[in-house]
């Protein structure tokens, strides 16, 4: 949205060059890959523009045959006013009210979607009100991805509720009861696609979207092969799905949905009552928030409170899940594994399959090297303090972190390390990185008063970029000298390191110490390529140090 919104093509995405110049803004900006820019891809600008239209972040073109005027929208591509909310949205929570306002407007059939055989609903809250009646019945909201694909998608509010609770259990039963479950899965798979006549992986592929939709609300996360309510939204998605109005005309329609839908947060009452739900919470799990006091008169005031709760509850999850990430050292280095080869899937030695989006590479790289150094488990700053990039419910990346400061920042006790990474393995490389990563070790410089080190990993280092960190010189604005500490490695020299650690039960902070001092001090006596080598050469004595002792 931000792409599209800072781009002259705002209004301009119908006919066959706009919709080539918008498939490639898409690429330019890393959101889709295209393997020929020179390719006719104005099928994939046609797709995106009907998305983005369905949803109702930009103004859909409407027929006079709907008996609703265009100008009651505005005009055709533009942004709608929930749009602008997203691209204004600098919190994950504000980026998931839009969301949330977007799919909780999406009525199918619709205006814009008529092709349907059964009476208008909300899919949203359907699916939702699926998985609160399957935690009566079972104790858990959880809904897997095969029960998606197989038989929530393929529902609607005609059939009853039971009925569909009943197909999810049987559907279980079934599977627990097969001797092979993998066959079983492909069988079934195999039979639905006869039944409906479309491909198998069709139904997947629909799944993944839809489970993407859902966790873009920050009402739902992932749990085992599934996704289950987060607790701290189960009192607001009852609340939603209690609401079972439809939208009583086509115009009604098409302008809450460019308008992002009235939530139940909305009205002072429910509000309050979700407030005091969170704040039970907080209780419950030992964290203080005073809410006497606290602005509390209009539904917008009281979204600001609970706003500032979610963060508390976040936090602490976020905390809980920074302490695990000890022990799970192999499927931190098999993320690195991925990267390095970028492939997008690799089975663990218990059997658990990790997937790399090969689409959000750039945001992994950050995430998983934040993921290893956590995995040291000895930082002073907080786990939310050392990224920059947010992250969603289930601590997955949600882009890169922003420019204008360092990816990674790690405290430790008697010094800090700062953590920058690019794909970018050319002479771009030095173009792109030597100044940036100089400068923001810098300024760190001169806000810790411990030493700072530079880190900074690639799947290649180029000499150049290699050189500009071997020198290492970086002047104030008063023209002061400093010597900046940086240190280039390889993602794959990192991986090493890192397993070695973990193998050799010697995880402290010393060791990373030692490595950068040792790296370091070689600078002097190299030139850019010979201390690459003497980098590779000292990573090799250090890790047979930690085997061999």
């Amino acid at each position: 949205m931000i792409a599209l919104a800072h781009s002259p093509l705002v209004g301009r995405i119908r006919g066959k060059p706009n919709e080539n110049a918008f498939a490639r803004l898409l690429h330019i900006n890393e959101i889709v890959g295209i393997t020929r820019v020179d390719a006719d891809v104005s099928d994939l600008g046609r797709k995106w523009r009907a998305a983005l239209s369905q949803l109702g972040f930009i103004v859909p073109e409407v027929s006079a045959k709907i008996g609703v005027k265009q100008g009651a929208l505005g005009e055709p591509f533009t942004v709608t006013n929930n749009g602008n909310r997203l691209i204004a949205a600098e919190t994950v929570t504000g980026m998931q009210e839009c969301f949330l306002r977007s799919l909780a407007a999406y009525y199918i059939p619709s205006a814009l979607e008529r092709n349907y055989d059964f009476k208008m609903f909300s899919p949203l809250r359907h699916t939702l009100a699926i998985m609160l009646e399957l935690e009566k019945k079972t104790g858990e909201s959880r809904l897997n991805f095969l029960e998606m694909g197989l038989i929530v998608q393929l529902t609607s509010s005609d059939q009853a509720l039971e009925g569909v609770i009943k197909q999810i259990l049987t559907f279980r039963e079934s599977r627990e009861a097969a001797v092979s479950k993998r066959h079983f899965d492909q069988e079934t798979l195999k039979k639905a696609a006869e039944k409906y006549g479309y491909v198998a992986s069709t139904f997947g592929d629909y799944a993944d979207t839809n489970f993407r939709y859902l966790k873009a609300t920050g009402f739902v996360q992932s749990k085992g092969h599934g996704l289950a309510i987060v607790p701290e939204k189960h009192l607001f998605v009852e609340k939603l799905v209690q609401d079972s109005r439809i939208p009583e005309s086509d115009s009604s329609y098409l302008v809450a949905l460019c308008n992002g839908a009235a939530l139940p947060t909305d009205n002072r009452e429910a509000a309050l009552a979700v407030l005091k739900d969170l704040v039970d919470q907080t209780k419950r799990r030992g964290l203080k928030f005073a809410i006497e006091g606290k602005k509390l008169e209009q539904p917008g005031d009281i979204a600001v409170v609970r706003h500032e709760i979610e963060d508390l509850l976040f936090k602490q999850n976020e905390e809980e899940y920074a302490s695990r990430q000890v022990s799970l050292s192999e499927e931190i280095a098999a993320y690195m594994e991925l990267i390095i080869t970028r492939r997008s899937r690799k089975t663990l030695s218990n059997g658990g399959e990790i997937e790399l989006p090969l689409s959000e590479v750039p945001a992994y790289f950050e995430w998983i090297l934040w993921r290893a150094f956590l995995a040291i488990n000895s930082l002073a700053n907080k786990p939310y303090d050392a990224r920059r990039f947010k992250i969603d419910q289930d601590f997955l990346p949600i882009g890169t972190a922003p420019g204008n400061g360092p990816d990674l920042i790690f405290e430790f006790g008697e010094f800090v390390v700062v953590v920058e990474v690019t794909l970018t393995d050319n002479s771009w490389q030095e173009a792109c990185e030597g100044e940036p990563v100089r400068r923001h070790v810098a300024d760190l410089v001169a806000v810790y008063g411990k030493p700072v080190y530079g880190l900074f990993i690639a799947n290649n280092i180029d000499s150049n970029t290699a050189e500009t960190f071997r020198i290492g010189v970086w002047y104030s604005r008063e023209d002061s000298k400093m010597r900046l500490n940086i240190v280039p490695v390889t993602l794959t020299q990192f991986k090493e390191f890192f397993e070695a650690l973990f193998q050799a039960n010697k995880v402290n902070v010393a060791s990373i110490r030692g490595l950068l001092d040792a790296c370091g001090e070689l600078r002097q006596h190299h030139e850019a390529p010979a201390w690459k080598n003497e980098i590779e050469r000292t990573l090799r004595v250090k890790i047979s140090e930690l085997v061999a002792a």
